[in-house]
């Protein structure tokens, strides 16, 4: 199942979408769509209605250096276990939302990344029954003010900027996350292409890794790391992260108060 959150002329629902291009229909679910999902029967054309981000989750957890090749143009070595720092929920935006840019940073990065989306409350899984706990995937950018992450010391700051997680367009729930291609363009020029079989630690090791620390809530979404090809964004740009398979999510970069 496809699974997004849209906002309508009847108000914002989360809803299955069917078809494909111009055809492509939004179903709504009642409530949530954790478990069995139910519809109430509604429905839309998906070009007649906004694309949200997927979800709304309690917590955003990142993982750092999680590809080697990035780990290396950073000047960074691979950590033994993951690394892992948090973003708020109030840095979330979905398809075509503007990434904002604050007066404060002068170097701000894109980072394309898989997604998981956690389906079922967890704590202390074992990484054989980790893909149980996933509702599904999604495309992610962890958009970085590197100047504030080297000032710091640690990340809170720079990776917690409100806007500074677009999610989306939606949650593919049918998918076989393990060896899928991920990229980045900014105005149309590839910056970023790898596959994410190259993480250093699998979904499964991240979610066993992540809920020993914490426990993970449906929506909760992990960060499974960006790959190497990383660089500036500008106000004026436009940052699209695609994964095979999912979609592709697309945001324009403006001036805070433009």
């Amino acid at each position: 199942m496809r699974l997004g959150r849209i906002a309508s002329p009847d108000g914002v629902a989360f809803v299955s979408i069917e078809g494909e291009g111009d055809s492509a229909t939004a179903k709504e679910i009642a409530d949530h769509p954790f478990g069995n999902p139910t519809f109430t029967g509604r429905s839309w054309p998906l070009a007649d209605v906004r694309l949200l981000a997927p979800i709304l989750a309690t917590k955003v957890i990142a993982v750092g250096r999680n590809y080697a090749a990035h780990a290396a143009e950073s000047g960074n070595e691979v950590p033994e276990e993951p690394m892992i720092f948090l973003k708020p929920n109030t840095s979330i935006v979905g398809p075509g939302a503007p990434i904002v840019i604050p007066p404060s940073t002068s170097l701000v990065h894109h980072e394309a990344e898989l997604a998981v989306v956690i389906g079922r409350p967890c704590k202390d899984v074992p990484a054989s029954k980790a893909l149980d706990m996933v509702l599904g995937y999604t495309v992610a950018n962890d958009v970085s003010a590197r100047d504030h992450q080297r000032k710091d010391g640690q990340w809170g700051r720079a990776k917690g900027f409100d806007t500074f997680c677009p999610l989306g367009p939606w949650i593919e729930t049918a998918l076989d996350a393990s060896d899928l291609e991920i990229s980045a363009e900014v105005d149309g020029e590839l910056r970023q292409r790898s596959r994410t079989s190259k993480m250093v630690h699998d979904v499964p090791k991240l979610i066993e890794w992540i809920s020993g620390v914490m426990t993970l809530l449906p929506g909760d979404v992990i960060l499974t790391g960006t790959p190497e090809g990383v660089g500036p964004i500008q106000p004026g740009n436009t940052v699209s992260v695609t994964i095979e398979k999912i979609g592709t999510l697309t945001n324009p970069v403006v001036a805070k108060g433009s």
